[in-house]
């Protein structure tokens, strides 16, 4: 018999009495590692994103039919959709016979463009960029190349799409 008390538990032990076979075996500096290769791993992902969403072309769309030349007023704008239904587009009437069509992503962020026609451009409200409205070419802001540009043209009446043109 032991003269020797019996040793308290400390507190969270007896709250918390579970353990793993390697609970003691990761240090603070292996830890912090561990946290510095993730954090890297996942900017390193991150970069190689942009990289391909800027590095990859543009879809090229069949050819079709988006709406009568007599259903938009000269200086309005028609919204619609182009090559897929994931692609916003918008066509914009510049006079009777001239009609032009840009993706209504801008090309800083992928935010929705719109046509301020008082300013005679394309508007990004993210932002502030601001694109030509006939041409798309950037006036300014933070984009640095212009709205991609949908081919287009009037046929028997009507406005055709032909496919785009990379920014």
């Amino acid at each position: 018999m032991s003269d020797s008390p019996e040793p308290v538990p400390v507190t969270w032990r007896r709250d918390f009495p579970y353990e793993a076979a390697a609970e003691d075996e990761v240090t603070r500096r292996e830890f912090a590692r561990y946290l510095v290769l993730g954090a890297g791993a996942m900017a390193l992902g991150n970069v190689g994103l942009a990289a391909w969403t800027q590095l990859r072309s543009i879809n090229q769309g069949e050819p079709r039919a988006i709406v009568d030349l007599d259903e938009v007023a000269v200086g309005d704008t028609y919204l619609f959709r182009y090559p897929t239904d994931a692609d916003p587009a918008v066509l914009l009437r510049l006079d009777d016979a001239d009609v032009v069509a840009f993706s209504q992503k801008c090309t800083h962020l992928g935010c929705v463009v719109y046509f301020q026609p008082d300013e005679e451009r394309w508007h990004c409200p993210c932002h502030e960029g601001n694109f030509d409205a006939s041409t798309g070419a950037v006036l300014s802001g933070p984009p640095t190349r212009p709205l991609g540009k949908i081919d287009v043209e009037v046929r028997d009446g009507r406005i055709w799409a032909l496919g785009r043109e990379e920014a």
